[in-house]
């Protein structure tokens, strides 16, 4: 077995484990500094909007031995405004200019004809109005909203409200991270950008569900037991599926690291950057806010609920008084649930598993000859 598969085996299996829920300040500290940056950065820089955002036209020239650095210092003398010029497999040149009206596109149609020696005629123009731009940002608004809200309604019925709210940060985290390196970068934002939005919400809703069905299935009858906290098994959660959301974002991020760093750097295909990147940044984020950020946030709040605060409070007087919480019964080894507690030797609970299954197995069997 691979070094990375037997880790995930341990991990797994409770051998091995580092405490994200126990050092979940210092994840909140570097997620808090890490959107305040996004925040400046957007709040400062500003979002590169499209021309389907906010109006412009798109020019594309017959086949010219122009060459893009050419064309772009055209297009901005004509017109004012910065453009983005990309060379066609044929090539011919398309060349976007945001923020211009009908008139200010025929005056710059016939002003790059004559920077570039072509005819006017053969510039195809496609004009993009401000008011219908206006229309697909508040589109794209509402997709967004409608999917955060029905996330919330799911995971509150699914799970509970605690996870839901826990969740609902953690795409918030994830969006205003990806928006706000949009806006550092200069990127431009296209309708290309809020798919590329959509999907990474739902990688990271996925690595998120992973962890909290884990969660939901291992804290089932959690007070009858006082062994662990809330917040134990709910690292013990993250453990066993880290691997598992490691292999899922590793695997995701190298094809979308081809289309950003090879595709539109290397080759210069700047329309696969309206996607990549927002792919890119989300699946990264998503992955860090699932396993730092919304299962120690759900530990937070469920650790406020007075039963599970008492569960707390009887577990960590009882290490107090000098118990072992890394012993555990022959029924965890066999992954049992919660169960009642005869007394403290045969406590039945969810925990990390010390012991090997063949060590537990002959506990209390009669020893006898072979026949």
């Amino acid at each position: 077995m691979s070094k990375l598969g037997n880790l995930g085996a341990r991990l797994h299996r409770g051998e091995v484990s580092y405490d994200f829920v126990g050092n979940r300040k210092i994840w909140y500290g570097i997620s808090i500094l890490i959107t305040i940056t996004a925040i400046v950065g957007l709040a400062v820089r500003g979002l590169n909007m499209g021309i389907e955002f906010q109006g412009g036209a798109v020019f594309t020239t017959p086949k010219t031995s122009v060459s893009v650095t050419q064309a772009e210092e055209y297009a901005e003398a004509a017109s004012g405004h910065d453009a983005i010029v990309q060379q066609l497999g044929n090539g011919s040149l398309r060349i976007q200019i945001a923020g211009i009206d009908t008139g200010q596109a025929d005056r710059i149609n016939q002003a790059l004809a004559d920077d570039m020696k072509v005819d006017a005629e053969k510039i195809n123009a496609e004009l993009v109005g401000p008011s219908w731009g206006e229309q697909i940002a508040n589109k794209a608004w509402q997709g967004l909203g409608i999917f955060l809200v029905l996330v919330v309604i799911y995971l509150a019925i699914a799970f509970e409200w605690r996870m839901a709210v826990a969740a609902f940060v953690a795409l918030i985290h994830d969006i205003t991270i990806t928006v706000g390196i949009y806006a550092l970068v200069g990127f431009e934002v296209t309708p290309g950008t809020v798919i590329g939005l959509l999907t990474i919400l739902g990688y990271s809703l996925y690595d998120t569900v992973v962890v909290f069905d884990s969660l939901k299935e291992q804290t089932k009858d959690i007070t009858k037991q006082t062994r662990w906290t809330y917040s134990d098994i709910a690292n013990r959660s993250i453990n066993s599926t880290l691997v598992r959301s490691i292999n899922t974002t590793v695997v995701a991020l190298l094809p979308v690291a081809g289309l950003l760093f090879i595709g539109g750097g290397v080759l210069g295909a700047g329309m696969l950057n309206d996607i990549s990147l927002s792919l890119f940044v989300g699946l990264a984020a998503g992955a860090y806010s699932s396993i730092f950020i919304a299962t120690p946030l759900v530990a937070d709040l469920k650790e406020r609920e007075p039963k599970l605060k008492a569960l707390r409070k009887r577990v960590l007087a009882k290490r107090a008084q000098g118990a072992d919480p890394g012993e555990t019964s022959a029924a965890d080894d066999a992954g049992e649930p919660f169960g009642d507690e005869p007394d403290d030797a045969d406590h039945a609970v969810v925990g990390p598993r010390n012991q090997p299954a063949s060590r537990t197995r002959g506990r209390g069997r009669p020893s006898g000859k072979r026949r």
